[in-house]
This record gives C-alpha cells, structure tokens and sequence, in this order.
C-alpha cells in the first residue's frame, strides 16, 4: 500500500529522531571518556563501566515508569495497537527523551567519581530517572506543561521556555549531584591538614579531549533534534549551538589561561548554556551566553573545589548545574527582541521555573542520598579506595601490564 502524505511526513519525523537519539547517544560515550581522562589510572575501568550501567539501568527504568510518568504514554499493550496508533512514532519519541534522560546519572557520576560505591551510584541514579526527572519533565515539557505553562504566562507574561534542556536536564542533573558531593565528602587526601589542597593529577587530557569531542559532536543532535518534527528543524538552533560552545572555549582559554582541561570544559558550558534559547538567540547573543558559562565554570570550579573543598572531580555543579541554571536564566534575557532574539520569553518566568528544578532537585538528591548511605552505605571503604574501583569492584585494570 502506497503511504499517505500523512504517514509519510510522520516516518521523517521519526528518521530525525532516529538521527538526534543516535547523536545523543553517542555523548554517553563522551561522559565515559571525559571522566575516565579526568580520574586516576586505577579508576579508569569503574569510569567507563559506570556510564553503560546507567545507561541501561536508566533504559529500562525510564520506560516502566519514567516516560508513562511525565509523558503518559505507555506500552503496556500488544505491540499492534502501538504501531497502528502512532505509525512508531511514540517508540522513537521514548528513545530520544531516554537519550535526555539518561544524561542525569552521567552528570551525576563525574561529580562523586573515585569514591562512591557503584551499586548504590546505580541504584540513585535509577531513582532519578524514574521519578525525580520525569516529574520535572512533566511539568516543564510533558503531560502537565500546557496548565503550568498557563499558570507562569499568568505570573511572568510567557511560558517557560527550554527548548532543549539547559534546565530540564543539565541543571537538573548537576544540582542532583551537590547533595551527592557533600554527603561523599572529598576524596582521601584530597586536602591536607594544613589546609592545602593537594588535587589528584587527572590520567589523560587525550581521553579529556575525546571525551568533549563526542560531547560537542552529539550537542548539535541533542539541540536540533529537540525540534521533535522535522517540518521544525532550525537552522539557527545550529548555528546558536555553534557560537555559544566557540565562545565557551575563548572564556575558558583565557580564565583558566590556556589550560586545555578548562578549555574543552568551557566548550562544553556554552553547550549547556544555550540549550534553553537555542531557538530564540541571535548568534552574537548566543555567543555572550557562551563566553559568560564559560567564566561560570572556570571560577566556580575554583570556588567548589579550593574554597568550598567539596571535590567536585568534573565540576558537574559549575558545568551543569550553574551553567543550566545560567541558560535558564538567558533565555529570559537575550531571547527578547532588544537584545536581537525572537521574543516571546519572560525573565521573570524563566528565573521561576529554574529555581524550581532547584530545588526539586535539592530536595529530591539530599533525601534519595541520605536514605542511601543510611541503609546501603554510599561511600567505599577507605582500603577499597586507595587500591581503586578497578581492582576492588570490577577485578580489572585499564592498563594490566603496567605496575601502579
């Protein structure tokens, strides 16, 4: 039977999504590099197998409960009821906001990498993607989102716009994984007695790289693809991409002056940035969203880690969680026609609904971890430690001819 062009333009929808959840996918393997190069050798293995777990944990978590939770969608029925109401569409839809919603474990993992037990990472993690996202998720971009949508018009004068996830998901993941990082506490040695901090040398800048490069490669999936129809795809949400991630990179560059870590993670903080407004920048705005997550990062990492001394090893809270909240925030500023956008944004309703994720978030991280490390522990032992989660968890090293 010859297709309708109705079914037609459904089956490019969902070859685009086909193309953004493969893209998206792909930055799974960025989280993996990015935090195997930042960790010790001994570390390497636990870093690179902690992503794969949570990711099929967050799989299958995520379609039991957490896609029928905040979408109310579910495939609990025959297969061929599924395929002859939506042409496959809700199945591919379900990949590509795993995709989004897998990212919270990973974010989380960098932050509390070295010393967290891998079991209870996983199983927090599970939580999050089954209940603490998909509720937000819900409200912002799911099955509740026309009535609070209603509500913040009320409030600010505009819906909260995210198009892509600064907040949903980066900020999201990223203010999770504080309570995480204060109830861990620093790694051994981490800092000394005497008030030194004593950083651990990170293993590779090359799998640092790598790990970005996936990262920013994927972004232009994660962003364009949020489109959700292909009659939708933009071409400025591209090039917004583009210039928010060059500008973290000359912020970086030059706060952080010339360290290739900071540079890369600078790249990565004006991803996250421009998420939100992607679809509403000029791309000079889009380059001042940029350049200020840039700063964002390099100093807040500072601050997280040498004044703070919390042991932030990726800085996932300066990356995601304030560098989401800052794009958050910038879709109510460089999103208005002064500033060159295409309007339709409210500062007011954008600083709501990013201070809400907050503190769900807050809230949500502080009880999940707590009751954790109060029942199953959270934290390795001190012997387990210092041999590394390699040896100690998964029986391997990264590099087995080598002594260390």
């Amino acid at each position: 039977m010859t297709p309708t062009l109705e079914q037609l333009a459904q089956r490019g929808n969902i070859l685009m999504l086909v193309w953004g959840a493969a893209l998206v996918f792909s930055m799974h393997a960025g989280f993996a590099f990015l935090e195997a190069g930042s960790v010790r050798k001994k570390n390497v293995v636990n870093a690179l197998t902690k992503i794969v777990m949570d990711w099929s944990v967050s799989t299958l978590i995520y379609f039991a409960i957490g896609f029928p939770i905040a979408y109310g969608i579910h495939f609990y029925k025959p297969v061929a009821q599924i395929i002859g109401d939506a042409d496959n569409f809700n199945f591919i839809h379900f990949f590509f906001l795993l995709t989004f919603a897998a990212c919270i474990p990973a974010i989380i993992s960098g932050g509390i990498a070295e010393r967290a037990k891998f079991g209870t990472q996983v199983l927090a993690g599970g939580i999050f993607v089954g209940l603490i996202y998909p509720f937000y998720e819900a409200l912002m971009w799911g099955r509740w989102s026309d009535q609070v949508g209603a509500l913040f018009t009320h409030i600010g004068g505009a819906a909260f716009h995210d198009y892509a996830g600064s907040v949903v998901v980066h900020a999201m993941g990223g203010w999770l994984a504080l309570p995480a990082i204060i109830i861990l506490g620093a790694r051994l040695g981490r800092y000394r007695s005497n008030g030194h901090s004593d950083p651990p040398p990170i293993h590779s800048i090359p799998y640092v790289a790598l790990g970005s490069w996936f990262l920013m490669v994927g972004w232009f999936g994660f962003n364009v693809a949020s489109a959700g129809k292909l009659s939708e795809i933009s071409g400025l949400v591209a090039i917004n991409s583009l210039m928010a991630m060059v500008g973290g990179v000359v912020a970086g560059a030059l706060a952080s002056k010339n360290d290739a870590v900071a540079m890369y993670n600078g790249a990565l903080a004006g991803l996250v940035a421009v998420c939100a407004g992607s679809d509403k920048y000029h791309p000079l705005g889009a380059v001042v969203v940029g350049v200020v997550a840039g700063l964002i990062f390099v100093k807040a990492f500072t601050l997280i880690n040498e004044k703070w001394r919390l042991d932030d090893v990726l800085g996932v809270w300066p990356l995601h969680g304030l560098g989401g909240a800052w794009g958050g925030i910038a879709a109510g500023i460089f999103g208005n026609v002064v500033f060159g956008g295409q309007g339709g944004v409210s500062f007011v309703s954008q600083l709501l609904g990013t201070l809400l994720c907050i503190a769900i978030a807050l809230v949500g991280g502080f009880i999940v971890y707590g009751i954790l490390n109060r029942t199953m522990g959270f934290r390795l032992g001190a012997k387990d430690e210092l041999l590394g989660s390699d040896l100690t968890v998964h029986s391997s090293k990264a590099y087995p001819e080598e002594v260390f």
